[in-house]
């Protein structure tokens, strides 16, 4: 079985392909069929060492984005588009794959478009409340599109819903269980008061830190703090939080990283009682499986259109807040965060929602219909 992954170049596109992988690989070995061999193909990939883990051979491929504001970019990116089309096919011609798994995005395009002209059958993956263009251009010749969120159906034509299935969103199996042992120790935080997981991710985290560094002397008074403010923030953010805290009696409260290896995450998910966080799909769906609480401050619509569905969605379901960032102040969140809480029932209640949002067996349900798709394709 020859598989080829594709996506966009964030972490949102490319951990659920890594997370459908390690399902493929589990089904494939307690079935006893053909040992996969994966293929991912795009621009550099969002962690190599993650394919290496799984003997995924990476391909490079070019793609140009079209932006949603008036640039140059979006003139030359054609020219990067139509190139890496035409390189995606000789690419795919080459290997031709049983099946293209895809979880969308600009980076995802040149190699669906070649598997389209080839013939070769593709699974579509969106993990958006709205689901992105290259999924909506690509819907009625995929063969399946698997989404995260029901809401974003609707915006298919209608003559392709019948292959549509609600399925949650593919997480990695090492991050999906906290550590609920050992936490307090491993970050050297207090257990005698609750603790906070702010989570800063790469895009979009830098007005976040702000409002976090400028409530964070009234925050450690009553929690502990987990900062992950994003790989290139960290300097700048510890800076600052080592002059706000320099006179704070609780600054062992406070503990900042750039980005949490996933032994830190899941120590950090396992000592959490609220998270807040932006609203990318990927990073929602791991609050979800943690099944904490959450404020979402989702990245303003037109910077990222995706994240403020993504919290509204998950708000409908009653497993978190959201406050939107025009309205983000630091006496706002200390606000939100204390009444939250301090109300046992509004706890328990978000607790409940976000593990029935959480659809845990999401990566495995692709894999199957992945799987499935091959032996339809291959079987004489």
């Amino acid at each position: 079985m020859k598989i080829v992954l594709t996506g966009g170049g964030s972490g949102g596109h490319f951990y659920p392909l890594i997370a459908v992988v390690e399902a493929i690989e589990k089904i494939t070995l307690e079935k006893k069929l053909i040992e996969p061999v994966f293929y991912y193909t795009g621009p550099a990939p969002f962690d190599p060492p993650a394919l290496a883990e799984h003997d995924i051979t990476y391909i490079p491929s070019s793609a140009g984005k079209l932006r949603r504001y008036v640039s140059i970019l979006n003139i030359t990116d054609v020219f990067r588009t139509v190139f890496g089309t035409m390189r995606a096919t000789i690419q795919l011609f080459n290997i031709f794959p049983d099946v293209v798994f895809s979880t969308g995005g600009f980076a995802s395009f040149p190699t669906m478009y070649a598997a389209r002209l080839l013939g070769i059958p593709i699974v579509l993956y969106d993990a958006d409340a709205v689901p992105g263009r290259v999924s909506l251009w690509s819907a009625p010749f995929v063969k399946w599109i698997a989404l995260a969120h029901a809401e974003a159906a609707a915006a298919f034509p209608e003559k392709t819903r019948q292959k549509i299935a609600r399925v949650g969103h593919p997480i990695r199996a090492e991050i999906e269980m906290p550590t609920k042992e050992g936490g307090h120790e491993f970050l050297k935080l207090s257990t005698d008061v609750p603790t906070l997981f702010f989570m800063g991710g790469s895009q979009g985290a830098r007005a976040l830190n702000e409002t976090i560094l400028d409530a964070l002397p009234s925050l450690v008074e009553r929690y502990n703090v987990i900062h992950q403010t994003g790989a290139d923030n960290l300097t700048e953010v510890s800076n600052i939080a080592h002059v706000v805290l320099k006179d704070s009696p609780y600054a062992e409260r406070y503990r900042v990283f750039g980005l949490l290896n996933t032994l830190a995450l899941r120590m950090a998910a396992g000592i959490t009682d609220l998270v807040i966080s932006r609203a990318g799909s990927g990073t929602l769906f791991e609050i979800a499986s943690w099944g904490i609480p959450a404020i979402l401050v989702p990245i303003p619509r037109d910077i990222a259109h995706d994240q403020t569905e993504n919290a509204f969605s998950y708000a409908r379901h009653g497993a978190c807040i959201v406050i939107e960032q025009a309205n983000l102040a630091p006496h706002v969140l200390v606000s939100e965060i204390d009444r939250i809480m301090n109300d046992a029932a509004q706890l328990h209640t978000m607790h409940t929602a976000a593990r029935a949002f959480a659809r845990p067996d999401a990566a495995r349900t692709i894999a199957q219909i992945i799987i499935d798709t091959i032996l339809e394709h291959t079987t004489p």
